[in-house]
């Protein structure tokens, strides 16, 4: 009789997967919910011998880390539609397949785009701030006067499933879509979006929202710079769902504290969950913890795809 396969769960996941994974007889879950922040000790004795590693997107798996498990690690198994904390170059070297779980990411994550840009338009932060605060002493006109969205200008840089679920929700705020992405996209050149391909730095100072969708590169670390904002319009918004280092956060805080931009929604933050105290101090930020996809359905959906790809391989 064969060995039961080895799985390690690296970081925090959906409570059914433990179960999923021993339910479609892949083997035992290892479980070390607290990584990456573990010993090496405790990394190495948790994946020694182990066939699949599951990763949550916060938990970098290199080269080191899949010598460790040794010549049984066959598949990783990517909680996220990014691949950014993978070094697919050292799994393609040991012939270790890759997977991630796009889809059930793709409507959340579009949904949570929209929140966080008619949020930081319509200044939700500072409104609510008021009412906790017992501040607010009726109706004026005007008190915490926001930016207009029907009929404006949307940027969408990557436009990739989550981009265009993005500008799919534009049609009915009647906006102007521009979009920036390494090919012709033909679905949403055509109706009902009409959307326009253009060059980054012309979006940028067309729009007067833009909303951030490419995957962590190192050509797109750092994207939205110094430079790139200041090709933005002083009533502009600018929104990030995709991943924190994909925007010079110090030229960010410097633009928003400078009012240089109207206003910054971010779902996601270089370094996190750490959180630069700027974003906390600014009234002209919406910020959210990595939510883009946290729907109990969609974790569910994502937790079944993280399961099944272990079982393409094992």
């Amino acid at each position: 009789m064969s060995r039961p396969h080895r799985i390690v769960i690296l970081g925090r996941a959906f409570p059914q997967m433990p179960d999923l994974i021993r339910k479609a007889e892949l083997g035992e879950a290892i479980l070390l919910p607290e990584a990456p922040d573990v010993s090496p000790e405790q990394l190495r004795d948790a994946v020694t011998g182990a066939a699949g590693i599951v990763a949550m997107p916060h938990v970098p798996v290199g080269a080191e880390l899949m010598d460790m498990a040794g010549e049984s690690l066959r598949v990783i198994s990517n909680h996220a539609v990014g691949l950014d904390n993978i070094d697919l170059q050292a799994a393609a070297d040991r012939h270790i397949a890759v997977f991630n779980t796009p889809d059930p990411v793709c409507e959340p994550t579009a949904d949570v785009a929209w929140l966080l840009m008619m949020g930081a338009a319509r200044r939700v932060r500072e409104g609510e701030q008021l009412i906790r605060d017992k501040q607010w002493t009726g109706f004026a006109a005007d008190l915490l006067l926001g930016r207009r969205m029907i009929g404006r200008t949307l940027l969408i840089v990557g436009a990739g499933r989550i981009g265009a679920a993005v500008a799919r929700r534009a049609v009915g705020w009647n906006m102007h879509v521009l979009y920036v992405a390494n090919s012709d996209k033909p679905n949403l050149e055509g109706p009902p979006i009409h959307a326009t391909r253009v060059e980054l730095d012309a979006g940028l100072a067309e729009a007067d929202f833009v909303s951030l969708h490419v995957p962590l590169t190192p050509e797109t670390r750092h994207l939205i710079n110094a430079s790139r904002l200041a090709l933005m319009k002083p009533t502009a918004v600018l929104v990030n769902t995709a991943r924190g280092p994909i925007v010079d956060e110090e030229a960010l805080i410097n633009s928003l504290r400078k009012q240089e931009i109207f206003a910054a929604g971010l779902d996601v933050f270089d370094g996190e969950p750490s959180v630069r105290p700027e974003f906390l101090e600014l009234p002209n930020v919406l910020a959210l913890p990595h939510l883009g996809s946290a729907t109990e359905e969609d974790r569910l959906w994502t937790t079944h795809l993280v399961v099944e790809n272990l079982a393409r391989v094992l």
